[in-house]
């Protein structure tokens, strides 16, 4: 099976092309195309994501990313040929919101011929709704000329399974298993009952970590995105080995429960900085300061939910899963954890948005694909569940 997976929940433009041999989660997976547009240096003027240039970048790229993922796949085969007015007319209302995507996909179809695909995956949330629609129209529009099923894909549990992919196979795991999912929109420990069955045991109850991460970079002046610089100036304080700026709490560290709170966290930066210029190793000692009091927090809690449910495996994922200090002390931590545990990272180059990570769960998911007349209950949902998936 070769699938699709189509990308763009927030300021990613993603496309690629996985073909799976055999069934999930017993499949051996190969990477035939990836292309991937990322939008950081445009939403770095506004110090954060800004939904309409996210819209307005996707509409413009996607064509562009899926015509290099499919030439990489070598799947992109010239065939000249004219579409009917009534299939233009359908991708032009397919499209309508899209500006200049319909336009752009009619010239790229009438170009290529139908490529040897048999499922297209796309992202229908959680995410921006604005981005989200124009992945799911696109979806939508290569489906109705090339007859293809789609399979609207969760994008937390495209993270799950990223983290769990080794560059060719998904490894068999026993159950129950915890995953901890950290991004600049979530912080959440799912339960992982089986394969695309969750039970959500814990979340923040305000800020997501990677969002607390960007505010504090902002009170630094630091540019967005913030989680990599703060990191970066925590390991200049801690390779001097800079004594700590402030004392800085560790927000229901010992609530006896898997929920998260980083709020209070944020604000003690707030108040410890006082509104003042600090020269460079002050900055670098608050930033480690603000990233030891996360770590514990995020360590805590996750073993807090490992010893309550008996869990065989941890999988760290979303963005935040790069960070290098949270990698560090959860595999310190956790490789003289006295139960037998196994913790699954991500590769660094798969904890950003991709849609790597969709084609795979597309590919779990296969069952629940659409055909032309599903199609019309597909929707963009922001706020989409990893619980009510499954």
């Amino acid at each position: 099976m070769r699938i699709l997976g189509i990308e763009t929940s927030c300021d990613e433009t993603a496309v690629s092309v996985v073909k799976a041999t055999g069934d999930f989660p017993n499949a051996t997976y190969t990477i035939l195309g990836d292309a991937l547009f990322s939008q950081v240096d445009i939403h770095r003027e506004y110090g954060g994501v800004f939904p309409a240039v996210a819209k307005r970048e996707h509409a413009k790229t996607l064509v562009t990313m899926l015509g290099h993922a499919l030439s990489e796949a070598g799947l992109q085969k010239a065939h000249e040929t004219t579409l009917s007015e009534a299939v233009q007319a359908a991708l032009s209302d397919i499209l309508s919101h899209e500006s200049g995507l319909a336009e752009e996909l009619i010239t790229f179809l009438e170009k290529y011929a139908r490529p040897n695909v048999d499922l297209i995956a796309v992202t229908s949330g959680p995410g921006l709704e604005p981005a989200l629609w124009v992945g799911i129209n696109f979806a939508r529009a290569l489906a109705r000329v090339w007859d293809i099923p789609v399979v609207p894909v969760n994008h937390m549990e495209g993270h799950v399974l990223s983290s769990l992919f080794d560059g060719s196979t998904i490894p068999n795991l026993t159950f129950p298993s915890i995953a901890l999912l950290i991004s600049g929109g979530h912080t959440e420990l799912a339960l992982m009952h089986d394969w695309t069955t969750y039970e959500l045991v814990g979340q923040t109850r305000d800020d997501a970590v990677g969002e607390a991460f960007d505010k504090v970079a902002r009170m630094l002046g630091l540019p967005y995105p913030g989680g990599p610089e703060i990191s970066r100036l925590a390991r200049e304080a801690r390779e001097a080995n800079l004594p700590p700026f402030a004392t800085l709490p560790r927000p229901m560290i010992d609530s006896g429960d898997a929920d998260f709170s980083f709020s209070g966290l944020k604000t003690a930066v707030k108040y410890a900085l006082k509104e003042r210029t600090l020269p460079h190793d002050e900055r670098c000692r608050i930033a480690r300061d603000f990233e030891d009091a996360v770590v514990d927090v995020l360590y805590k809690k996750t073993l807090w939910a490992i010893e309550e449910y008996g869990a065989a495996n941890l999988i760290l994922g979303g963005g935040v899963s790069a960070n290098d200090r949270i990698r560090e002390v959860f595999t310190e931590k956790f490789a003289t954890y006295q139960v037998s545990l196994n913790l699954y990272l991500p590769n660094k180059k798969l904890t950003t948005d991709n849609s790597i990570m969709i084609a795979l769960t597309g590919h779990a998911r296969s069952r629940e694909a659409l055909d032309e007349t599903g199609l019309a209950t597909l929707r963009a949902d922001g706020n989409r569940s990893l619980t009510h998936d499954s």
